[in-house]
């Protein structure tokens, strides 16, 4: 049988799937746990709770704050200690709450039976209840991305569903969170996947997992082989395979246009596994998003590990639980190496989209210094967007704010597949950040003024 992948560009970097076979556990509860307010694209959380205020896992600590924004919940029972600014994944300083812990306990709202509920003993479920159950538990795009999912579930009147897939790829390399949750809540998974179908009204739903991890989709393939409305997928090993628009590409062969366009403007909505575990804990638990699974890993790391770990927890906690940082130089991640953020601080809280906290060592910590394009073109024929990426690196760096637009930068998805196929080591996805992030803020000021 012949492998499914995107037919644009894609690199093939090294796996290090170091913790692939380290079976999750339960991390510490943190001394004091750090809630920053931007878990999520768009509009940061409003506090309301106050400094002295009691709190347990699963209260409310921050509402909403606009319609693209999701809540934040506490995933520890204490006292608030302060309203305050920290450094968080972005390296810069954002409004966080900050809880001193004082023991578990949970709100009695919040089911902890490991009773799995299916879909069928709970008719009471419609699309908008399911949806409206999602929206207030606070869950986001589990794969790093963070947009809040009840909007992904309410399609634009002038798209229609026809499909939900679900992100079982995590083709990024060291992290193995997601192959975690996938071998230990299969179950809970596939029945975050009919509630996702019923939300979006569709009767189809796929699962891309790829071909590095057999025993998953073996897994999947009997746990859904009397079920003819799910399909497994697998996949060749592609990286960016687990972005969304080359998922889809991959999964129903639809191409997704460029911006505004959306997954669902070719009939797919996408989620992460996680996310699906999510919705099924939300739906069906009634539990807020906060705790994730997350891997932590290097090559010189004692104990790379997976962990079931509560939002808020410091990154150094889970370090030190795998046998602290390693001697040397070293570079920490929050995220893989491909898309990863690198960090000022190992004090920077897991959140929402933290899949991975990973250390670098040695040389890889380093950057091999910068030499001139040659002009190979390594990086067009990499780019999963086909983009030109040499161009809107350079144009960015120049500041021709009007070329980078023009050359597409709006499309970038970041993966940074240009980066690591240049032969001259140029800092091509740090320019591209940029100019995409300041042609971002040039649109939303020009359409504000129409």
């Amino acid at each position: 049988m012949k492998l499914r992948t995107f037919r644009i560009g894609g690199v093939h970097p090294e796996e290090n799937k170091l913790s692939s076979e380290s079976v999750t556990q339960v991390a510490k509860l943190p001394q004091q746990a750090i809630f920053p307010l931007s878990q999520h694209i768009g509009a940061p959380a409003k506090p309301v709770v106050k400094k002295g205020d009691k709190v347990k896992v699963g209260t409310l600590l921050a509402e909403a704050g606009g319609f693209v924004s999701a809540p934040v919940y506490s995933s520890v029972s204490g006292t608030v200690m302060k309203i305050d600014e920290a450094i968080d994944a972005t390296g810069y300083r954002k409004p966080v709450i900050i809880v001193k812990v004082e023991g578990d306990e949970w709100e009695e709202s919040i089911d902890r039976s490991d009773k799995l509920e299916t879909l069928d003993a709970h008719p009471e479920l419609t699309p908008e209840e399911i949806i409206e159950r999602v929206k207030k538990a606070g869950v986001t795009g589990m794969g790093g991305a963070g947009f809040p999912t009840f909007i992904k579930l309410c399609p634009p009147p002038t798209a229609k569903a026809e499909c939900v897939i679900l992100n079982g790829v995590e083709c990024e390399p060291y992290i193995t969170s997601d192959y975690r949750l996938m071998m230990e809540h299969a179950d809970e998974i596939l029945v975050g996947l009919d509630l996702l179908m019923k939300a979006v009204k569709v009767n189809k739903g796929y699962i891309g997992i790829e071909e590095n991890k057999p025993a998953a989709i073996r897994l999947f393939e009997e746990k859904t082989k009397d079920n003819p409305n799910v399909e497994i997928v697998p996949l060749a090993k592609k990286y960016p395979q687990g972005g969304e628009k080359q998922l889809v590409d991959a999964v129903i062969r639809r191409q997704v246009p460029a911006p505004p366009a959306i997954p669902v403007n070719v009939g797919a909505v996408v989620q992460n596994v996680g996310t699906a575990y999510a919705v099924y804990q939300a739906v069906m638990k009634n539990k807020p998003l906060f705790e994730r699974y997350t891997t932590v890993t290097g090559k010189k790391l004692a104990h790379p590990a997976n962990f079931l770990v509560r939002m808020g927890t410091p990154m150094i906690d889970l370090i030190n639980e795998c046998g602290g940082m390693p001697e040397g130089d070293n570079k920490l991640l929050a995220g893989g190496p491909m898309m990863g953020k690198a960090l000022t601080s190992v004090e920077v809280p897991i959140c929402k989209g933290t899949n991975s906290v990973t250390i670098l060592s040695g040389d890889e910590a380093k950057r091999k210094p910068a030499q001139p394009c040659i002009r190979c073109a390594k990086c067009v024929s990499a780019c999963p967007m086909g983009l030109e990426p040499y161009l809107l690196a350079t144009a960015s760096a120049l500041h021709d704010w009007e070329k980078v637009e023009a050359a597409g930068v709006t499309s970038c998805i970041e993966c940074g597949s240009c980066q690591f196929t240049c032969p001259a080591h140029r800092p091509m996805l740090d320019n591209i950040r940029f100019g995409k992030s300041t042609v971002m803020g040039l649109i939303k000021a020009r359409n504000a003024k129409k």
